[in-house]
């Protein structure tokens, strides 16, 4: 589906890697020194700790009676994380299931829904009737209580964004449809879509239930980014009379209004804002200066000294990376990778790697090696199986060398996720899992969630089962071409992969990618068949991405007390009624866009490069795998990388033993490697700016604001991620063309025709 494109792509570092338990350097965990002993702290009342509504809590001071920054995974868990509870407040109430429905339907297009969810429950609350309502008093009977039992509790509130935000969950599936209908002019039947969308959006339950008594319990699994959801949450709902809780609400109401009207000038008004590049404007005539300094429009440039004011690209932006909220160890890394990928691209291009310099600079797209636009449909049969001999007549297609090099870094980092992994992370699984039936996790929000029911593990096993089998079904009668044992070694991959790339995401809030190796393998196995790559790709890879963001909803509703079977249903439903919705949204942004989708750069605002190179790696790994990837073809040096990659952590590791104060340590390989590709896509005029908000927010506020960073770091965050993605819900009905037609704002000297950043225009 054609989407927005973001980029989502700490004291001074956050050290992820220290033991709780001891000086050695085995797990990547943090100390909390000078509280008590978490087994003891997680059984007593939270009153014995305070709540985090409070100004300052004993826990939050040092020896000297300072406060102490925020450090550790335990820091996280007491110091920002609420331990209040009500087990007796209502979830299933019609202001639930309401909400939760109604704002699904806008889950694909608005990540921020808590927002919305908050406001209209607060409003529901006065003009519903019930028990509670003075306005609207009525008899205190079941069915009242259900349509209003009162005040708009956090349970309630946090259920409707589970729901909402399973619904949105869906990428791959969508791109799978909008490939086949853009570029194969193929369109799947609405009900065949839809259930596949619901199979492979609820099939990776089975491996949630398994995953989450090591990447959903523990405090290690710490999830930054949930933090400023969870501190919303707790400053919409707790300690409503305390005077700092109303400062708190009326800071976060502040910044969500003053973004929401900020945002309309990049995005609408003057879109120059996205990227002020000096450089381009001193010299509007070079290429070079485009590739290297622009980057305010899609597959632009590289965006280096850009300044960008538009917080659509400079936040989160719904990804599970912001800089206020990422620790800024896992930032540096990313943004190490960043500067490897700048110097690589364009030392590729200069020297005419791969005919680089007959191709543009940035691109999804395939290419004849003169530099127009391969025609995939030109080498395959009527049934999308490739034809060798139409394949002799067109030649091979070259990917552009940001591609490629894309590929080697999406490739390599996979090896250096598993030896991290092992070398940091496999003691703590290991043990959990060998002693989860004898030993009872300590986490101090684990130990307030046993006075609920817990989902029992059948549960989820029935629906993988459903689901499995409707995926099975489903295969054959959209003529993918995937056979029934491609689809059971796609879910084997997921599995295998689920705790080893799980901890990352969990602990430093960074979620890898598993697609290059899915299509890797999945070309292997069924060479010739882009369709079926695309299929494969969507259970092997999808399942895991979306077993995530399961464990991420679990974990909230830890953090929140949401019971856990209410949880369980809430991301259910919203699964399902995710698939009918997604279906409907996709095929309206097709049709609206659909030239915008199809061409190489495309807007500021829609972007079809998440298909397009979705639908180019279908090709080259499904169709071509064999004559691209194998040993001492063109491309035969990729799937080597995934060994190369094997060995990067290393070093780094043997460095720390040696030195353990020398700060290897902080150095996430996984995430460097990944990222020498990070500025192959997309708008990229952002991330410096980004870097120095991480800088300054993750290193200075929370090194020397401690006390101001705890209290309103995160909420600051959950204000401009909200506001933002409310106005370009906004503009994109009202004039950015989601509703059927698009208004553009007259052009004058922030909307100038061409590059936003009037950087010379390289691409039509």
């Amino acid at each position: 589906m054609a989407t927005i494109e973001r980029k989502g792509s700490h004291p001074s570092v956050v050290d992820e890697k220290t033991p709780a338990s001891d000086s050695s350097v085995d797990h990547e965990k943090g100390a909390l020194e000078g509280v008590p002993d978490l087994a003891k702290l997680a059984k007593v009342d939270p009153n014995v700790v305070g709540d985090v509504s409070e100004d300052v809590r004993a826990i939050d001071l040092d020896d000297e009676g300072h406060e102490r920054p925020i450090e550790t995974t335990q820091d996280y868990a007491l110091r920002l994380v609420s331990l209040e509870d009500d087990p007796t407040l209502p979830v299933h109430t019609f202001r639930t299931w309401f909400l939760g429905l109604g704002l699904s339907c806008f889950a694909a297009v608005l990540g921020e829904l808590f927002v919305f969810a908050y406001i209209l429950g607060c409003g529901l609350e006065i003009i519903l009737p019930g028990p509670q309502n003075p306005r609207l008093r009525t008899k205190d009977t079941p069915f009242w209580r259900f349509i209003n039992p009162g005040k708009f509790n956090i349970k309630e509130h946090v259920a409707i964004s589970i729901m909402s935000t399973t619904a949105s969950d869906q990428a791959i599936a969508i791109s799978v449809f909008a490939a086949q209908d853009l570029y194969y002019h193929t369109t799947i039947n609405a009900a065949i879509a839809i259930f596949t969308l619901i199979a492979s959006q609820l099939i990776g339950y089975g491996l949630t239930g398994l995953a989450r008594d090591y990447l959903v319990y523990p405090t290690w699994a710490v999830y930054p980014f949930l933090m400023p959801q969870v501190q919303l949450f707790d400053a919409m709902h707790r300690g409503n009379g305390i005077f700092l809780q109303r400062k708190r609400r009326i800071f976060f109401w502040s910044a969500l209004v003053g973004i929401f009207v900020w945002e309309w000038f990049p995005e609408y008004i003057a879109p120059t804002l996205t990227g002020i590049s000096i450089i381009c404007l001193a010299d509007r005539k070079s290429a070079w200066v485009t590739r290297i300094f622009g980057g305010a429009a899609g597959n632009e440039g590289l965006g280096l000294f850009a300044l960008s004011l538009d917080w659509n690209y400079v936040g989160a932006g719904g990804s599970a990376i912001g800089s206020l909220f990422t620790p800024l160890s896992t930032q540096l890394s990313l943004y190490a990778g960043v500067i490897v990928c700048i110097v690589s691209f364009c030392a590729c291009y200069a020297k005419n790697v791969w005919h680089a310099q007959n191709m543009p600079f940035l691109s999804q797209l395939l290419f004849y090696e003169n530099g127009t636009q391969y025609e995939q449909l030109a080498i395959l049969n009527d049934d999308f199986t490739l034809n060798t001999t139409k394949l002799e007549q067109q030649g091979l297609p070259y990917y552009v060398a940001s591609q490629t090099l894309y590929q080697v870094s999406r490739t390599a980092y996979i090896g250096a996720a598993v030896t991290h992994f092992f070398i940091w992370h496999f003691k703590d699984v290991w043990t959990i899992v060998r002693n989860v039936r004898t030993q009872e996790c300590d986490d101090v929000h684990y130990q307030k969630m046993k006075v609920y029911k817990e989902v029992p593990l059948w549960w989820f096993g029935a629906i993988f089962v459903i689901t499995f089998a409707l995926g099975l079904g489903l295969l054959y009668a959209a003529k993918s071409g995937l056979p029934w044992w491609g689809f059971i070694v796609a879910l084997i991959f997921s599995t295998v992969f689920i705790p080893i790339l799980g901890t990352l995401y969990a602990t430093v809030g960074y979620q890898p990618s598993l697609q290059f190796l899915i299509q890797m393998v999945g070309g292997a196995m069924i060479p010739g068949r882009p369709v079926a790559n695309m299929y494969f790709t969507l259970y092997g890879y999808q399942t895991y991405q979306l077993t995530l963001n399961l464990l991420r909803d679990l974990k909230l509703g830890q953090y929140t007390k949401l019971p856990p079977r209410a949880t369980f249903v809430m991301q259910t439903v919203g699964g399902i009624v995710g698939g009918v919705l997604n279906y409907v949204i996709m095929q309206s942004v097709i049709s609206g866009n659909r030239d915008i989708l199809l061409a190489v750069q495309g807007t500021n605002v829609w972007s079809g490069q998440q298909v397009q190179s979705y639908n180019s790696q279908a090709i080259t790994w499904g169709a071509l795998s064999k004559p691209l990837y194998s040993p001492g073809a063109r491309y035969g040096f990729i799937p080597w990388m995934l060994i190369a990659g094997l060995g990067v952590p290393i070093p780094f590791w043997l460095a720390h033993r040696r030195w353990p104060k020398a700060g290897f340590n902080y150095v996430f390989t996984p995430v460097v490697v990944a990222e020498l590709g990070f500025l192959s896509v997309g708008i990229n005029s952002s991330w410096m700016t980004s870097l120095a908000v991480a800088v300054f927010s993750q290193w200075y506020l929370r090194k020397y604001r401690p006390r101001w960073f705890r209290k309103y770091n995160f909420l600051l965050s959950a204000a401009l991620d909200g506001g933002t993605q409310i106005m370009v819900f906004v503009y994109s009905f009202a004039v950015g063309g989601a509703s059927g037609k698009a208004t553009p704002f007259p052009t004058w000297a922030l909307n100038p025709t061409g590059n936003p950043d009037y950087c010379l225009r390289l691409t039509d």
